[in-house]
């Protein structure tokens, strides 16, 4: 008599959310290289031979974590970008929905931040390059409007302030915790303060 083949198990979207935020934590705290399927098993309460049934290995399940996490991000930025915003105003908006990523995906913007570059030489993160690439020419961009428009200084050295406000703002998320005294919106407003307007009182 013939067996019955095993049914696949399909996990519901809740589960697989809940199974790549546990992920997304233990790679963000032991590096990608140090993790192992067996760990991330561990924290989420299942065997590792069980996991399997959800992801078919540890890359694809970093690679959802960045790819989910970009593409949110993107959404966020593009419609910032769309919005026919003043130069202030769109990197206000930028840094503003910055931090709500940081709130959305903390876990996941540790990873980029330590994984991103020995990951992009692998052909499947190839969208982690075009994706900075992207983030660049829109900051660099917005600030370049700025100067010309008269909104930001003459003297101002555009790259080096991208790279001030793009490392102020996201290496947040090593302390960040979602739920805290600050919201996102609080948070970017008082950053904000500090990049645009300084912290000295004129004299």
């Amino acid at each position: 008599m013939p067996t019955k083949k095993k049914p696949q198990v399909t996990p519901s979207p809740e589960r697989r959310r809940e199974l790549l935020d546990t992920a997304a934590e233990v790679f963000a705290a032991q590096g990608y290289n140090a993790t192992t399927v067996r760990r991330i098993a561990d924290e989420a309460g299942m065997l590792a031979g069980s996991l399997y049934y959800h992801f078919d290995s540890k890359e694809s399940i970093i690679d959802e974590i960045l790819s989910t996490f970009l593409t949110e991000l993107w959404e966020g930025y593009d419609a910032v970008l769309a919005a026919g915003l003043g130069p202030r105003e769109t990197i206000e908006a930028l840094v503003t929905e910055s931090f709500r990523e940081i709130d959305r995906h903390r876990a996941a913007v540790a990873i980029y931040q330590k994984e991103s570059r020995h990951l992009a030489t692998q052909p499947r993160f190839g969208y982690l390059v075009d994706s900075q690439q992207k983030f660049e020419k829109a900051w660099l961009g917005t600030l370049e409007r700025g100067v010309a428009d008269r909104v930001f200084r003459a003297d101002l050295d555009v790259r080096l302030t991208y790279r001030f406000v793009r490392d102020t703002v996201w290496v947040a998320a090593s302390w960040y915790r979602p739920g805290g005294q600050h919201s996102p919106e609080e948070i970017a407003r008082q950053y904000l303060s500090m990049v645009l307007d300084g912290i000295a009182l004129d004299t």
